[in-house]
């Protein structure tokens, strides 16, 4: 799994994919999971950086500013709103809060407005703060918290995602010339626990792919260490010519898991296995409208569900962009990218309003 990769292709119609996207979007900026579905922070941010990949820069800055709207005084978001108002049984989620930073950064990365990310500092710095201030004495973050209750069991794949949050967030505050040493020990600890202490988090959740990739897809494992990690679960989870399994036990594929396999397979540089990932799920998709079959089961080619999410066709937008490097913001996750640490001296495009998209 080291080929170079020589030609590059995808059968991925992104601007059809992202046109699925933008008809979920709400006049409010709010992006649910489907036409009728639920909401939450974490997609919602993921969609919203499905947009940017696909040049609709307003639409995302208005899904980016109803995240600061409805942001808790807190620095939180509940995790699940439905009609715009949050779902009864909704808690606060640590990793759905922290990933506004990705996002944020990510538009930045593509369009270089930096009047837009000094408008969306407060709620990066404050989410971030909250995040932080769950983190436990080893270095693990708390998951949940419910009124004054806080569920101090951690997942593996939304520390990682976490990870790679305080990552954006660090860059976004030297950007603007801010001091955060308390996220940046975080971000240390956290990765430190991560790598060395295992046991630290919900080994429950073994059995679903996210915590075999996200480690790597989040740059913590890099190197010989995440080719290791590839290598030791690659039967578990990916049917070659079909796609990965949501879970190692279940006959189940899902476009969602394929595409981030394919991104932590371009992060960690190995561009020829990620490039086969992708083939593997470019026909399953609804041709007429770009959108992306959140699943099929395997070896039936049953559709399921039959919701196709926001999310999904997000993240495949976010794959095609690492492979084909569509946007300025197509190094983002790569493991050579966050490794520097002078953010300062990053290259974007000056800010350019994007031309208006029927």
């Amino acid at each position: 799994m080291s080929k170079p990769l020589k030609k590059a292709y995808s059968n991925i119609d992104v601007e059809s994919t992202a046109k699925f996207i933008l008809s979920i979007q709400k006049d409010s900026g709010e992006i649910p999971w489907s036409e009728s579905g639920k909401t939450d922070p974490w997609d919602h941010v993921e969609s919203a950086m499905g947009l940017t990949v696909g040049g609709y820069w307003e639409n995302a800055k208005k899904a980016y500013l109803w995240s600061l709207q409805t942001q808790l005084p807190d620095g939180s978001w509940w995790s699940c709103y439905e009609q715009g108002k949050p779902q009864k049984k909704a808690y606060k989620d640590s990793n759905m809060t922290a990933y506004i930073a990705v996002g944020v950064f990510h538009y930045y990365m593509v369009t270089g407005d930096y009047s837009f990310l000094r408008i969306m500092w407060p709620t990066v710095c404050n989410a971030l703060d909250y995040v932080v201030g769950l983190q436990q004495e080893e270095g693990q973050i708390s998951w949940a918290q419910r009124g004054k209750r806080i569920y101090k069991k951690s997942l593996l794949t939304g520390s990682s995602s976490i990870h790679i949050s305080l990552l954006c967030g660090l860059r976004i505050a030297s950007l603007l010339g801010k001091q955060k040493p308390h996220w940046e020990m975080a971000k240390v600890k956290l990765a430190n626990a991560i790598k060395f202490k295992p046991y630290l988090f919900d080994q429950s959740k073994s059995r679903f792919s996210m915590d075999w990739y996200y480690p790597i897809l989040c740059g913590i494992l890099r190197g010989k260490e995440a080719q290791k990690r590839i290598e030791e679960s690659w039967d578990r989870f990916a049917i070659p010519g079909w796609g990965i399994r949501c879970v190692s036990d279940k006959p189940w594929l899902t476009m969602a898991e394929s595409a981030e396999l394919t991104m932590a397979l371009a992060a960690m540089g190995d561009l020829y296995t990620a490039n086969q990932v992708l083939s593997w799920i470019q026909n399953k998709r609804d041709s007429h409208n770009g959108a992306i079959w959140t699943g099929i089961t395997y070896p039936d080619r049953i559709i399921y569900p039959e919701e196709r999410t926001s999310w999904t066709a997000a993240a495949v937008l976010l794959a095609v962009d690492m492979l084909y490097k569509l946007t300025p913001a197509s190094q983002l996750f790569s493991h050579n990218f966050l490794e520097y640490k002078k953010t300062t001296t990053l290259q974007v495009k000056p800010f350019v309003e994007a031309p208006p998209k029927s």
